[in-house]
């Protein structure tokens, strides 16, 4: 009895009157008189058709126009795929850009001339340089009663990001009158993940609006993935991982092309990481707005690739065993010369066209915040033997993640692209991993401060993310005053993830009232520090400091 009663709550099929987590999602969605005056903005912002039938149309449109080129080009494509005796697809593993032995010199030669870093240090430049820690402060918003207030904020996010915790970085702390205490009171009373994500957002955009970011990257592409940190296990959150075959707790982020961080979030291993795809990128809250997502397996579904598709995020994964999914001709009657055989599946175009204002009402509510994007797909992620919309939906994301694996299949450059991308957002995980040298072990069980010691490490991963980048701007300068002849092409290779010359052992020491750096050089850092400088001053009367 229980069985199918946890089955139906979990897929939407039954709620609970007054739950939160099982209440009836349709109570939150926008009512449809309503969605017909939002509709019109939306969709031309978007880019859909504004009518069912037009919408049907233009995607089956799209199927047949890109299965048709695939065919075509089928032939040309023979040294990157070829079908074998059972109709499957077998494709050349990509290769990576190769590196040119110029870009290998020049990050040889950059990593020797930039200036040794102790992460405090870098924490008290970007201060000096940006404020962040205005954003923090007695929780319950009155104005704050500690003294030096920046310092004990910058020390606690040192001894949180660090995974140290308050009494081991009390005991290397060389600065007076520091005690476990008072990271722990400054911890719990005056830093919250809201104002944690507040300076996450500042930093980004100072390092944004950067010359050298843009050589990496637009900030338009992100890329999803998830890392596993340990945790106790008697815990909430913690759980045995399959894939890493340990307790503990998995790490989503979302890191962007030009290698920053914009989402992050604690989630238990087994929850399908796919739901919180959306989340990541109607989060961020930049000035530059993703629209393009990469992702492993763990980060796809149809119902993903469904609503990815109506809010206008084209989904990108790098599926594993993508040959045995389910590839959708656009009618029985489509006959191809080359690639027949990978069609199994056939679009009932009837259902997508009959649920098209269940699925624009749902996708108008994510996008105006109405209802989470993470609730609704852990709902329409599990198999519902009643609820029409989780078929439509199926159908609808079945079509446009046929339309992508063709495209996928027939051009070697956008394999060469996710992978490149998903490579990143791997390397980011490694980097804060390196950042986090205190312990191996998350050793907090309440969920608010597991969720905040995630983002105290994204926080002084992106502050030494920024203050390489800073460097580099700097060093690069001064090797072409040198003579050194330095290309673009070169220059995208290199990575902020540097920490060859960060110090990260001894005795730890912040001094904030040393007379700060000189900003660099760079005209659009110059333009940063500017704008920075002004939004400091006119929040000052607000700033709980």
């Amino acid at each position: 009895m229980f069985s199918p009663l946890a089955e139906d709550l979990r897929a939407g099929d039954l709620s609970i009157a007054g739950s939160e987590e099982f209440a009836d999602y349709r109570d939150q969605l926008i009512p449809w008189d309503e969605c017909l005056a939002l509709l019109p903005a939306y969709c031309e912002k978007i880019g859909l058709p504004l009518k069912a039938d037009d919408f049907v149309k233009g995607l089956r449109d799209a199927l047949s126009t890109t299965a048709r080129t695939l065919d075509e080009r089928f032939p040309e494509c023979h040294g990157d795929v070829i079908l074998n005796a059972f109709g499957e697809p077998v494709l050349r593993k990509t290769t990576a850009r190769e590196i040119p032995q110029s870009a290998v010199a020049l990050q040889n030669a950059l990593t020797e001339r930039m200036p040794p870093r102790h992460i405090l240090d870098v924490l008290g430049n970007i201060e000096q340089w940006v404020g962040f820690t205005r954003h923090f402060g007695p929780l319950s918003g009155n104005m704050a009663k500690i003294k030096q207030p920046a310092e004990r904020y910058l020390l606690t996010i040192f001894a949180m990001g660090c995974n140290l915790g308050p009494s081991q970085a009390a005991r290397h702390l060389s600065n007076n009158g520091i005690t476990p205490h008072m990271l722990s009171f400054v911890n719990r009373r005056h830093l919250s993940v809201e104002s944690l994500e507040a300076a996450q957002r500042e930093l980004n955009e100072v390092y944004l609006r950067l010359d050298l970011p843009k050589i990496w990257g637009d900030g338009k592409t992100v890329a999803a993935d998830g890392t596993q940190y340990d945790f106790f296990d008697e815990n909430l959150l913690a759980g045995y991982h399959f894939r890493y075959r340990k307790m503990g707790a998995v790490a989503y982020r979302h890191v962007a092309n030009n290698y920053i961080a914009v989402f992050r979030h604690f989630i238990a291993p087994g929850i399908w990481e796919a739901i919180y795809v959306i989340e990541g990128l109607l989060k961020a809250g930049l000035s530059v707005e993703s629209d393009t997502v990469h992702s492993d397996t763990q980060g796809q579904s149809s119902t993903v690739f469904a609503f990815t598709h109506l809010l206008g995020i084209k989904l990108m994964p790098r599926i594993r065993n993508w040959k045995n999914l389910t590839l959708y001709r656009p009618d029985k009657a489509a006959k191809y010369e080359h690639i027949n055989r990978l069609f199994s599946g056939v679009v009932n175009w009837e259902l997508i066209e009959r649920h098209w204002k269940d699925l624009m009402q749902v996708a108008l509510s994510i996008y105006a915040g109405r209802i989470s994007s993470a609730t609704l797909l852990r709902k329409l992620g599990s198999s519902s033997r009643k609820n029409r919309l989780f078929f439509a939906a199926q159908e609808l994301g079945n079509v446009v993640r046929t339309i992508f694996l063709l495209e996928w299949i027939g051009n070697r450059e956008m394999r060469q692209e996710i992978t490149a991308n998903t490579n990143k957002v791997e390397s980011y995980n490694g980097f804060a991993k390196w950042v986090s040298f205190g312990g191996d072990v998350i050793a907090v069980n309440e969920p608010d401060e597991q969720q905040k010691r995630l983002r105290y490490n994204d926080l002084v991963a992106s502050a030494l993310i920024l203050q390489n980048t800073v460097d580099m701007i700097r060093t690069l300068q001064r090797m072409k005053r040198e003579g050194w002849q330095i290309s673009d092409d070169e220059v995208s290779f290199l990575s902020p993830y540097q920490v060859a010359r960060v110090k990260r052992f001894g005795v730890y020491s912040l001094k904030l009232n040393r007379k700060p750096e000189a900003w660099i050089g760079d005209t659009a850092f110059k333009e940063a520090a500017a704008s920075v400088q002004y939004a400091r001053q006119a929040k000052t009367k607000d700033s709980p400091k």
